[in-house]
């Protein structure tokens, strides 16, 4: 039972296939995410990894659902802070959806444990990211905010 949530949901002037390729394109992620990337085969079952610029494992997990330019699922577990690392793991849905000539996008993170901190970090970090994300698309040009990993993180 899912007992902590968040989710987004925002409008991108763009097809889904641009899309897709934004959210798992390791040289696009690096763009808008901080200059991370993701580390899959991207296929059911395939391990993932959000790798930091400095060589860490940001986070990870595993695929678990993958229906392209439309829906992808990851279990996420979070392995740089301490205080994170030791909660359940997470659940990560993007949705696609075509709406005319923009795309629907809507990111559900959740999780099982009540009052998960890992929810409450990423609560205020995707907003950031996604508008950096459709930015990107839209202008070309990423939110500076989110084109370089934090100093000391």
């Amino acid at each position: 039972m899912v007992e902590s949530r968040f989710v987004y949901v925002t409008y991108i002037r763009t097809t889904p296939e641009k899309l897709w390729q934004a959210l798992i394109d390791p040289e696009f992620t690096r763009r808008y995410w901080a200059e991370t990337w993701q580390d899959c085969a991207w296929q059911v079952g395939a391990t993932w990894k959000l790798m930091i610029p400095d060589g860490r494992v940001g986070d990870s997990g595993e695929v678990i659902e993958l229906v392209p330019h439309r829906r992808l699922v990851l279990s996420w577990r979070n392995e740089f802070k301490a205080e994170l690392r030791d909660e359940v793991p997470t659940r990560l849905t993007y949705e696609l959806e075509p709406q005319g000539d923009s795309v629907k996008l809507t990111l559900i993170h959740e999780s099982e444990m009540p009052g998960s901190k890992l929810i409450e970090a990423v609560s205020g970090g995707w907003p950031l990211i996604l508008a950096s994300l459709k930015s990107l698309l839209e202008t070309g040009e990423s939110l500076d905010a989110t084109r370089r990993w934090p100093e000391g993180v």
